[in-house]
């Protein structure tokens, strides 16, 4: 069976580990040429050597402009444009700035250094993401938003904020790319509950983390966490033409989470 990505190049940040992680795996296995780009450096140079043929890296913090205008150009010299865009790099701020992040008592530096991470580094990639899928005359651009950009999370004010930013303004790029004619789709997905290292702030270790992950589970509808593949067959679905005629979505992968219920399927009546 022919992968579903083959002959694309793709571009994804935040890949050193986590979502991005196994996107990237996913993507180069589906047949796609994949630029991993991440601050962690010595894990991304390492995952793409063990990808191996297809696979390269190269440092990228998403906030800085001058970065993504260095990748621009290494990316037409090198591959000719781009056909795939995740933008998927982001923080929570709680291990990455002093905080608080409260709504109430939310340190103003830390929620500017929150929303110049996800979203301004999101608007950032799409800027740049276009440009060079206009040189191919099509794309897909795939931003993971959040649970949080949906609902409201007074304890982390600044990503709630920051992923709310980048779901309406996933809509806005489909809408001018669509106006423009330049058959570059963009979509947002939306994880909850995935067991990524994003999480280990707040589960703590031993037996504390073992109960908080139960607590967890027991208000997600499918009674689990969710894992980093479950989000990255989704941006699978979205980068490849099985969703050609998709764009402007909200993609929710969240056990069921926002679908309203908090009780599991089987506290419910028949």
């Amino acid at each position: 069976m022919k992968e579903r990505l083959t002959g694309k190049t793709a571009l994804i940040t935040g890949a050193a580990r986590g979502i991005g992680e196994a996107t990237a795996r996913l993507f180069h296995r589906e047949g796609a040429i994949v630029i991993i780009t991440d601050i962690l450096e010595d894990q991304g140079r390492a995952l793409a050597k063990e990808l191996g043929e297809g696979a390269f890296f190269c440092p990228l913090n998403v906030r800085h402009e001058g970065e993504w205008k260095i990748i621009f150009e290494k990316i037409i010299i090198e591959f000719g444009g781009l056909d795939i865009l995740v933008n998927n790099a982001g923080i929570t701020g709680f291990l990455e700035t002093k905080g608080p992040h409260d709504v109430e008592d939310v340190d103003s530096a830390s929620w500017n250094e929150v929303l110049d991470v996800n979203l301004n580094g999101t608007m950032l990639g799409c800027k740049y993401g276009i440009k060079l899928m206009k040189r191919k005359g099509a794309g897909s651009i795939i931003n993971i938003s959040s649970r949080s950009g949906i609902v409201g999370i007074p304890g982390a004010a600044a990503y709630a904020a920051s992923k709310a930013g980048i779901r309406n303004h996933t809509k806005s790029v489909a809408l001018h790319c669509a106006e423009k004619g330049y058959q570059i789709r963009c979509n947002s997905i939306h994880p909850a509950a995935i067991m990524t290292p994003m999480w280990d702030a707040m589960l703590g270790e031993g037996e504390v983390r073992e109960a908080i992950i139960k607590s967890v589970e027991n208000g997600i509808p499918l009674g689990k966490f969710g894992e980093p593949m479950d989000v990255a067959y989704a941006a699978l679905f979205l980068a490849s033409e099985e969703s050609k005629y998709i764009t402007g979505i909200e993609l929710n992968v969240d056990g069921g989470i926002l679908a309203g219920a908090e009780a599991r399927p089987e506290h419910l009546g028949s």
